[in-house]
């Protein structure tokens, strides 16, 4: 303690007044981290300078001993070596790759947005245009029905003799009489009918863009089939609708004014003929298999046979009706001279035009067994691709008419 007190108060008297022991630090040329300016300090004799000069020295030796311990201990594993913090994102260093990455990201995000603007425009404009279409339909219908109301007038009247022969067969109707007013439910079957065109076009825009799925991503089969059979559901309940309406007015459901005029032009029994189709939607599905090509021809002969077989069903109905109604012109010209009357031979004409029905409903059988088969024949994205050709087809066919009628006309 005595040599402490000793050196702290020679270094007091060492220090000239005014002035600290570091002297100045705002000077130009003054060293905080070294020893007193020498200017500071009184050069009164030799001993005081060369004791200041040993005791700072041996406070730098002091702290140089703590510097090697504490490395000692590090080496040793006591103290846990020092490392270099990694250089931070807003440092001086400025990381270049978390602002590539961000603005990458923000380049992808852009063009998903752009792709699925482009996609919402394009379905836009698609509408637009079928509700253009069906306007132009409609407008169409309409007119045509003013030229009918304008043309058809019921002036006919047939002999007072075969007026009276067959008062009994039609329930005292004459024939001159206006036609009566279709049934309900065969009109509503044509609101139907519109309404099942609009939701064909709905599936088959969700088919394409399940089969054209953003760029690095396969087409997902389990949403493919689930959209193909509610396709093919959706093609039942036509199937059902129509043979409703065929047993409410069968005439109306095989004449097809409930169709569009195009379509009315390949109209067999009420519906598309199955070989038909499959023969223009075979080129849409190719590449086939030779197994899947030998299938779809054999299952496209089966068609054309039964195709064959309806058809001449129907031509021998078509025949017997004829025949009933020569017959029943005969026996009214018997009935004119005192015979009897017809009335039970249209009795059975019109019985056999309940047959109709029977018809209808076994083309429909045709065309769905035929969509069923070929569904299995297929593989699930072959049978996306089949349905979105056929909706192609029906609207190309319900645009065709809607072009011709606003094509322009020569003036009369």
């Amino acid at each position: 303690m005595g040599i402490y007190e000793r050196q702290r108060h020679q270094h007091q008297h060492l220090v000239a007044p005014g002035a600290s022991l570091w002297g100045d630090p705002f000077r130009p040329d003054a060293d905080a981290l070294v020893a007193p300016p020498l200017a500071a300090v009184a050069p009164v004799n030799g001993i005081h300078v060369a004791a200041a000069a040993a005791a700072v020295a041996e406070d730098v030796g002091v702290e140089a001993e703590e510097v090697k311990f504490v490395f000692q201990a590090q080496d040793d594993g006591v103290l846990p070596p020092v490392e270099d913090a990694a250089p931070s994102s807003d440092s001086f260093g400025h990381d270049d790759a978390r602002p590539r990455d961000k603005i990458q990201r923000r380049l992808a995000q852009n063009r998903e947005a752009a792709r699925k603007s482009r996609l919402r425009k394009k379905a836009y404009i698609q509408n637009l245009e079928t509700s253009r279409m069906k306007l132009a339909q409609m407008e169409q219908e309409l007119t045509m029905a003013r030229r009918q109301q304008q043309v058809i007038k019921p002036s006919y009247r047939l002999p007072t003799t075969i007026q009276g022969a067959h008062a009994t067969s039609t329930g005292g109707l004459l024939l001159h009489a206006p036609p009566p007013p279709p049934d309900p439910r065969a009109a509503a079957f044509e609101l139907e009918y519109a309404r099942w065109s609009e939701e064909q076009q709905n599936q088959a825009a969700e088919l394409r863009a399940a089969l054209h799925p953003p760029p690095g991503s396969p087409p997902d089969n389990l949403h493919l089939r689930l959209l193909v059979e509610a396709a093919l559901s959706h093609y039942d309940s036509l199937f059902g609708a129509r043979s409703r309406a065929a047993r409410a007015d069968a005439f109306f459901v095989l004449s097809g004014a409930w169709r569009s005029p195009a379509e009315r032009l390949f109209l067999w029994i009420g519906g598309f003929r199955p070989s038909d189709l499959l023969a223009a939607l075979t080129p849409r599905l190719d590449p086939l298999t030779e197994q899947q090509a030998s299938a779809v021809r054999v299952l496209t002969n089966t068609a054309r046979q039964l195709e064959d077989a309806l058809s001449q069903g129907m031509g021998k109905l078509q025949q017997t009706l004829v025949d009933a109604l020569l017959l029943a012109s005969v026996v009214d010209a018997g009935a004119a001279a005192g015979g009897g009357g017809g009335g039970e031979v249209m009795d059975g004409a019109v019985g056999k035009l309940e047959d109709l029905v029977s018809f209808v409903d076994q083309a429909d059988l045709l065309r769905q067994q035929t969509l069923r088969n070929m569904d299995r024949i297929l593989t699930v994205t072959q049978a996306a691709k089949g349905v979105v050709a056929l909706a192609d087809y029906c609207q190309r066919l319900r645009a065709l008419s809607s072009l011709w009628a606003v094509r322009p006309r020569e003036p009369a």
